[in-house]
């Protein structure tokens, strides 16, 4: 998706890592623990808030809590946007940090990413059959949307059809969904009744808890099919069958979905929006047809400041109650740690989002691995960490890998070459004939070597692009800032840029890395190719043994290594910063509001 979900983001979206990670490496509570600053584990309270109040064991269900009748106002980095965060040209972290608490899924996750199963809208999930491999989903009768509509597997299909990623147009999915893995695994869906769901994979696929709903991908069916005049989508299907009415469903599933239209965007969760001011803010409200326990806030103002420090301020200030940065920034985290006394209380830690830089395959330098290279060996990630994290997070250090975080089991570094070693740059340049010439830049064929970093308006981002333009100058590669507010929104998904810089965002299922890094993957957008990165990922997606998923995943990072395609920098920590409420944290995936419902006034 600022941060993509395994699809964008300025942090940005992939949904996708086969072990559940825990939050590692943060700022400890100053609101309790004497004011520390360094960048220890979470301790204490700060700690305590990753475990929801309604979890127990592997299950989550809303417990009762004091109901409040004010407004808790949250700030965060970029406003909403779109509705069905599904859609690649809509799909942003931003967007699931506002409709974390108001699409439901099968599955929850924690502060820790433990994968909870949702009890407030399941009764159960299981595997039914091994070979193949089936998992029946079964409702909770009397689960409706905020319209009073069921909420039921006409839902649940509709999120495989819109995802399965077979309903073409000649080559070209028609839907655009931003992540299609797993679902292109679903031979079928069946709905033997409306609050069962039968799905029938055509290959195993481990990571089944991914789907329907991690990702908030469950849209009102009963909308689209009134608006598009189709009477039941479940009798669609991606390849044969009524290919007009499947072509009008995309068409409305993938444009119609933007912004907010009370009429089009019914809540399923314990939160609704009302209220929506483009570029600024979304209103959440209690959902009077959720089924389980009532939230404790009635309503949450969510705002996108884009500016960290500026977002201090307005908790200082009373302006908002809760800080949430999925970008962290060094002055703003000093300025919050220094609120302890006025009963702010400040958490930082290790999210599952990573910095990176990609490098488009369409730009006629970048075609060249030797510029690729170059490049890779020109910028100082170290100095990138210790000038623009370690002020956050002093254990930070640049991340080796693409597939695999510091923590997990499987992590190598293929990346430790790359030191910002500005002669073994200009070598690499040198030996692919260019020449230095008298200004100290690289030119071939009498065009000068120039490549723009596309990014949005973080201050964070800008500071990056400064320092990469003094540590590639010194190779001979001219950098240019191209900053851009909307190229999240807008250009990353059309490939429009030479190097993006932005963050993958993850939940715990690697599987949908695959779109990001495969042939043609809907995430894709700088044309990289490499078959045996397609069969390293075909393997570890379907392999139902742990280890040999894991090698194979491993297998697909060296790869993409050796190919000089993107440049990991380093994970991101996340802060957060509250007043007056009780406990809150900064789930890694889905933001500060994962929990919302839970939220309790102290003063």
């Amino acid at each position: 998706m600022s941060t993509k979900k395994s699809t964008l983001s300025a942090i940005s979206l992939v949904v996708g890592a086969s072990l559940v990670l825990s939050a590692c490496g943060g700022t400890s509570d100053n609101g309790g623990n004497g004011g520390s600053t360094g960048a220890n584990e979470p301790t204490g309270d700060i700690a305590a808030m990753a475990i929801a109040k309604g979890e127990a064991g592997d299950e989550y269900t809303s417990p009762e809590v004091p109901q409040s009748n004010d407004t808790f106002t949250v700030s965060t980095d970029n406003p909403y946007t779109a509705y069905n965060n599904s859609a690649a040209d809509a799909n942003n972290s931003y967007n699931t940090f506002a409709l974390a608490s108001v699409i439901s899924g099968a599955y929850k996750l924690d502060g820790n990413n433990k994968v909870l199963l949702n009890k407030d809208v399941m009764e159960s999930v299981e595997v039914t059959s091994k070979s193949p491999q089936v998992v029946t989903w079964k409702i909770k009768p009397g689960i409706t949307w905020s319209d009073g509509e069921p909420w039921d597997c006409d839902d649940f299909y509709l999120a495989w059809l819109s995802s399965t990623g077979k309903a073409k147009d000649g080559d070209k999915d028609i839907f655009t969904s931003a992540n299609t893995t797993g679902y292109d695994q679903i031979g079928k869906v069946e709905c033997p009744k409306p609050t069962e769901v039968v799905t029938t994979f055509d290959n195993p696929y481990p990571d089944y808890k991914g789907l329907f709903g991690i990702s908030l991908d469950i849209m009102p069916a009963h909308i689209l099919e009134k608006e598009t005049g189709v009477a039941d989508v479940t009798k669609l299907t991606p390849t044969g069958g009524d290919q007009a009415a499947l072509k009008k469903v995309a068409e409305f599933w993938k444009t119609k979905w933007n912004g907010f239209d009370a009429k089009l965007m019914p809540a399923s969760g314990p939160y609704m929006i009302t209220h929506f001011e483009q570029g600024n803010a979304v209103t959440l409200e209690r959902n009077p047809k959720w089924a389980a326990k009532p939230g404790g806030p009635a309503k949450v103002i969510l705002r996108g400041i884009s500016d960290q420090v500026a977002q201090a301020q307005a908790l200082e200030n009373g302006e908002v109650q809760v800080n949430s940065m999925a970008q962290p920034d060094s002055n703003a985290a000093d300025r919050l740690r220094g609120l302890s006394s006025q009963g702010v209380r400040f958490g930082a830690s290790n999210g599952l989002s990573f910095e990176h830089l990609d490098l488009n395959y369409k730009n006629k330098w970048l075609q060249d691995q030797a510029v690729r290279k170059a490049f890779m060996q020109c910028v100082n990630r170290d100095e990138l960490a210790e000038k623009l994290i370690r002020p956050v997070l002093d254990t930070a250090k640049p991340l080796g890998s693409l597939v695999f975080f510091q923590a997990e089991e499987g992590y190598t570094d293929n990346y430790a070459a790359y030191t910002g070693d500005a002669n073994a740059s200009k070598a690499t340049l040198e030996g692919a004939g260019f020449t230095i010439g008298g200004d100290g830049f690289a030119t071939k064929g009498g065009e000068k070597l120039s490549l723009k970093i596309a990014h949005t308006d973080i201050p964070r981002r800008k500071q990056t692009v400064e320092l990469i333009q003094s540590q590639c100058k010194a190779a001979g590669i001219e950098i240019i800032d191209d900053t851009d507010p909307n190229f999240l929104d807008t250009r990353v998904s059309q490939g429009d840029y030479d190097i993006a810089l932005f963050a993958w965002s993850a939940a715990p299922f690697k599987s949908a890395q695959k779109s990001i890094y495969e042939t043609n993957g809907g995430q894709n957008w700088s044309a990289y190719t490499n078959p045996k990165v397609d069969a390293a990922y075909k393997d570890a997606n379907s392999n139902l043994d742990e280890a040999a998923g894991r090698k194979a995943f491993q297998e697909a990072d060296r790869l993409m290594a050796e190919d000089n395609y993107s440049l990991p920098l380093y994970q991101l920590p996340n802060m957060w910063a509250f007043k007056g409420i009780d406990k809150v944290y900064f789930q890694s995936y889905n933001g500060a509001l994962w929990n919302v419902n839970e939220w309790v006034k102290t003063s």
